[in-house]
């Protein structure tokens, strides 16, 4: 089956917000077997409205729409959706108690005119009940075709979505199953995995397809299936990754959701080890990235960002004369940082870098893109050097997941 997601709203598309709706929806409906095949934004303005749906029920099979059902003149999407029906709309007293009930919980109290027309739904539509709003879902079907118009505020939309919506959606059609299976690679680039595992590729049974995404250093390989028997292609794709893991099992670090983080993380909880950082051009991201999941304070005791070069000597003790003779941005101060963090939070492993994010060199002689990244181990320190390009962003990025591959090499190699 095919959907189509159209969110409404001029803040999308002069860029004032994000659309994280249509990645939401789209991930929900492809669980039940749903295919999105187009997301388009549009203006809060009638004929354009008329004329997206008009096209979309052309296309798909679901029509998932989001936005422009405020309590405000601006919001046109329940009066178009009247004309597109050719209904009217009607009081809906379930609504009308609900708003009713939700304003005289909140600061305001007094219900307005304005607010009890959200309790005005079309005839036609079935209600959806937004328990966390005042405007109601509404779900429409069209000769066997289902459109749905969602309001804007992602929280209210996501609980619509997933109580309401999925399993209304389920019950009306039969759905194929689709199954993902993500493999997550590190340390090689996409153009030489590709090639590497050619062959492979061209094996797949034309059922299940191959996507690369690749970001900073990680690729990652997305196998989808689609059938009507949910175990036959899961043990289908347990197939083939067994066989692709026999090829470049080296720079797999895990599956799915994993990360670096998690990979190393799972490392040194197993090993009873710890970790501490000191960073300069990275400016804290590998110690945030570390942080964002549970069960960090196991093993990783803190971090330094010693961004100024003075800082380097004032927080981490690393000596004026190296700096001078060697330069700020150089592999001598990464292993002085190292092993200065190592020492002071008294851990296993340190993690240092040091480098030239750009846009100007600063108070280094090193080439915009530089950065030194050292290794801190229970036995010695690895500094390497690397050029991560010009631009600024890509750098960081960059820097922070090559610290976490030469971590993650270092853990897996110690005896």
């Amino acid at each position: 089956m095919k959907a189509e997601i159209i969110t409404i709203g001029d803040e999308i598309l002069i860029g004032q917000i994000v659309d994280t709706n249509s990645a939401f929806i789209a991930t929900e409906l492809n669980k039940i077997g749903i295919q999105v095949h187009q997301i388009s934004s549009i203006q809060d303005e009638k004929e354009h409205i008329l004329s997206a749906l008009k096209e979309a029920e052309s296309r798909a099979d679901v029509i998932i729409i989001t936005g422009g059902l405020g309590p405000t003149k601006d919001d046109i999407t329940k009066y178009t959706l009247c004309e597109y029906f050719n209904d009217t709309l009607v009081q809906n007293d379930a609504v009308l108690e609900h708003v009713t009930e939700l304003f005289k919980k909140s600061e305001h109290k007094i219900l307005t005119k304005t607010n009890v027309q959200q309790a005005l739904v079309p005839s036609k539509a079935i209600v959806l009940h937004n328990e966390n709003g005042t405007a109601p879902g509404m779900y429409f079907n069209k000769e066997n075709k289902a459109f749905v118009s969602l309001p804007g505020v992602p929280y209210e939309m996501e609980a619509l979505i997933k109580n309401l919506v999925i399993p209304k959606l389920v019950s009306v059609y039969n759905t194929p199953c689709i199954y993902h299976k993500t493999i997550v690679t590190q340390g090689i680039a996409e153009s030489i995995l590709a090639e590497q595992i050619s062959d492979w590729e061209d094996g797949l049974p034309d059922f299940i397809k191959l996507a690369y995404l690749p970001s900073f250093g990680i690729v990652k390989l997305r196998l989808s299936a689609i059938g009507n028997d949910k175990i036959k292609i899961e043990a289908a794709v347990a197939k083939e990754i067994e066989v692709l893991l026999d090829q470049i099992n080296n720079v797999v670090i895990g599956f799915d959701e994993d990360s670096p983080e998690i990979s190393i993380a799972n490392l040194l909880i197993n090993k009873k080890q710890t970790l501490a950082i000191a960073e300069s051009c990275t400016g804290g991201l590998i110690a945030s990235s570390i942080t964002q999941n549970e069960g960090v304070s196991t093993f990783f005791k803190g971090a330094v960002v010693t961004y100024y070069t003075q800082s380097k000597t004032d927080v981490l003790n690393v000596d004026k004369e190296v700096i001078d003779e060697y330069s700020v941005v150089s592999g001598a101060v990464a292993k002085a940082m190292a092993l200065s963090v190592k020492k002071k939070f008294d851990v296993d492993y340190a993690i240092a870098t040091t480098g030239n994010a750009g846009p100007t060199k600063g108070d280094a002689d090193a080439e915009i893109g530089t950065v030194f990244i050292a290794i801190a181990t229970p036995v010695e320190v690895v500094v390497e050097e690397f050029n991560f390009g010009k631009n600024r962003f890509k750098v960081i990025q960059r820097a922070k997941n090559k610290a976490l591959q030469l971590l993650r090499k270092e853990i897996l190699s110690a005896k």
